[in-house]
């Protein structure tokens, strides 16, 4: 049974993965400035329907998703960790791929990550509470809102204050340092994945064809759920893409973190984690293809 699965991960892995995160956190915000943050605060409509795209619509359809196909408990609430977490840390690369507004793409990205410190927690809590298999798994693990939010902090929070105080600081240092630090992170992340999955191969290849159909359908309707809210909320067609693909492209190593961290392991959520960590890469980049391919009216 997939709910009974544990997999295998050290306290050193686990050590070794938040650092990766802040890495990718760091590389991300040595491209913002303060003055990033003032111009969307005269105009904030984007921004603001992309955190609601991503904090709200995504695990409410995640919800719904749980709700039509009944999955096993921890399965569900992976897919419910998964949706609860903020922007993953290649949705800039890929929204610029895309020709969509990679500036917003990366504000989305800083601000959701501010706003996971509450959100993330409050939505896993929330949501997970409502599928009553579940909702059990919550209750013997007693959640820590509180572990959640510090996590977060010091894993994306820290980085993100450090890496926009040298931008301010020494400019010429973050340009130089920029490209090279997103594409190292980029490979030490999937470097580490696929270590971990080697490390857990045979129960992974056990579950993985229970869970490939599953998280395909939720990163379908995750970039469905974000172009749908940027066209009803009439953005442009260049913020459109940058939505879509922020609320497709999900934190998936945090997801990872918290699991090992709160959750012991839990086979069912660490595969959802780990399968979303791969298939959100392939599906945005294939879509940022075919958005590439006409230019996006501003």
């Amino acid at each position: 049974m997939i709910d009974d699965a544990v997999l295998q991960f050290s306290p050193t892995s686990l050590l070794l993965l938040n650092g990766i995160l802040a890495v990718v956190m760091f590389s991300i915000a040595i491209d913002l400035k303060p003055r990033d943050f003032k111009v969307l605060a005269k105009a904030p409509k984007p921004l603001v329907v992309g955190l609601l795209s991503q904090f709200v619509v995504l695990p409410a359809l995640t919800f719904l998703l749980v709700l039509v196909v009944q999955p096993q408990a921890s399965v569900a609430l992976g897919l419910i960790l998964v949706a609860a977490c903020p922007g993953g840390n290649i949705s800039n690369f890929i929204t610029y791929r895309a020709g969509g507004n990679a500036a917003l793409s990366v504000s989305m990205t800083a601000f959701a990550t501010v706003g996971a410190i509450l959100l993330t927690p409050v939505n896993i809590a929330f949501w997970g509470s409502l599928y009553a298999p579940s909702a059990e798994i919550l209750r013997a693990t007693a959640i820590d809102p509180v572990g959640i939010a510090i996590t977060v902090g010091l894993m994306l929070i820290l980085p993100l204050v450090l890496g926009v105080a040298l931008n301010v600081k020494r400019p010429d240092v973050a340009a130089r340092l920029h490209g090279p630090l997103q594409w190292l992170s980029l490979v030490i992340f999937v470097g580490f994945v696929g270590l971990a999955l080697a490390a857990n191969w045979a129960q992974f290849l056990s579950f993985a064809g229970i869970i490939a159909g599953l998280v395909i359908a939720h990163n379908a309707l995750a970039l469905g759920g974000g172009f749908a809210t940027a066209s009803l909320a009439r953005l442009s067609p260049f913020d459109r893409r940058a939505v879509t693909i922020e609320t497709g492209i999900q934190n998936s190593g945090l997801g990872l973190v918290l699991i090992f961290g709160f959750f012991g392991g839990l086979g069912g959520m660490a595969v959802v984690a780990a399968f979303w960590g791969i298939w959100h890469a392939v599906s945005g980049l294939a879509l940022a293809y075919m958005m590439s391919r006409t230019e996006a009216a501003r």
